[in-house]
């Protein structure tokens, strides 16, 4: 039995074509600071799991809030997938809220699905655009 890894393919189910666009997407988190800039940080080392490329670039997440509760530091990722029905989607949640835990400065973390507005390939930033073309998409 190999120990190697498939290498990842796009999903069956995703129609990755051109939709309507969102003045205020993709989020990056580029103009963050502080703690709200180590979740972003974190964020971005989390791959989509059908295909490699960071799931920031991907557009989907839509947000970090940064709380307390019971004074302690807590972020709230609001997040999309590319469609309802993704099988990864337990996956992608755990590693997203992870990934937000382990930044410094946080003691919690949890992630917040969200299905509006739409993910289209307008949420993807310049540098998951070139990211899809070397994987093979044409967009």
């Amino acid at each position: 039995m190999s120990s190697e890894r498939p290498s990842p393919t796009a999903c069956a189910y995703t129609d990755y074509v051109s939709g309507e666009g969102h003045e205020e997407f993709p989020k990056t988190g580029e103009d963050a600071t502080g703690i709200e800039r180590r979740v972003w940080d974190a964020l971005s080392a989390v791959e989509d799991p059908e295909m490699p490329i960071s799931v920031v670039d991907l557009g989907l997440i839509y947000g970090v809030r940064i709380g307390e509760i019971d004074g302690k530091t807590n972020a709230v990722v609001t997040m999309t997938l590319t469609y309802t029905g993704c099988p990864a989607r337990s996956m992608l949640k755990g590693d997203i809220r992870e990934a937000a835990a382990t930044a410094e400065g946080i003691d919690s973390a949890e992630v917040s699905l969200v299905w509006s507005p739409e993910w289209t390939l307008e949420m993807v930033s310049e540098a998951g655009k070139e990211d899809l073309r070397e994987f093979g998409l044409s967009i």
